[in-house]
């Protein structure tokens, strides 16, 4: 059964001297999910928060899920400070070299979801191996480290052939794009397999971000 669409607007395209209030907005909109894009200047080119802040921001929105996405050189040292600080689901690359997979156990020991990211040049092959450990792939239709990117449509057989091993083996794995989503773009890779839909600066932009909501989900 494929899973219904969850609308998760990213933090990162929202007011950054005003966190919270951004925060709010996505609630207020009726979002489930909120995307907070951890970033160390090293694995990409960029910084963002850190553990306190997700933690403040959880007394702020207590009643967003919040989808907290690693882009660290070394995710193993921060896994547990961002699921005190209130991360309900955890996703991380698999391009630095770790042990993925007792990563991924650690997390979910935590008592958070986990998932594994795929950079664009990344193929999908590259986790296969890990399928049947994770609650969520996160497959990157930009590069990561900066928002507002033109969404990369030779991503799109990615999902299908993920989507395609989720069938075949029968797994409940979430399947979550991010990277240029937009009311347009989003369709497509729903029809490629998508179910999960990290969006920034298209959510933050729309005249009305409640009707953004209501069609995300009616996918």
């Amino acid at each position: 059964m494929p899973h219904n669409s969850i609308l998760a607007p990213s933090l990162l395209a929202g007011q950054h001297a005003r966190l919270a209030e951004s925060a709010a907005q996505v609630a207020a909109a009726g979002a489930p999910w909120l995307h907070l894009d951890i970033m160390d200047g090293h694995f990409v080119p960029n910084l963002t928060f850190g553990p306190q802040m997700v933690a403040e921001l959880r007394r702020e929105v207590p009643g967003l899920f919040f989808d907290v996405h690693l882009m660290l050189d070394e995710p193993q040292r921060y896994a547990k400070a961002f699921a005190a600080a209130g991360a309900q689901l955890i996703s991380f690359h698999i391009e630095p070299s770790l042990d993925h997979r007792a990563l991924l156990a650690e997390i979910r020991a935590l008592g958070c979801l986990n998932g594994i990211v795929l950079n664009p040049d990344t193929p999908a092959e590259a986790v296969r191996h890990l399928l049947a450990d994770v609650d969520l792939v996160l497959v990157m239709t930009v590069q990561p480290g900066f928002g507002g990117q033109p969404f990369r449509r030779d991503m799109l057989p990615k999902f299908a052939q993920l989507d395609a091993w989720r069938r075949e083996q029968a797994l409940n794995f979430r399947l979550e794009v991010d990277g240029g989503v937009d009311l347009k773009t989003g369709v497509e890779c729903r029809a490629a397999g998508a179910d999960t839909f990290v969006a920034g600066t298209a959510f933050f932009k729309a005249p009305d971000r409640a009707s953004f909501v209501r069609e995300v989900s009616a996918w």
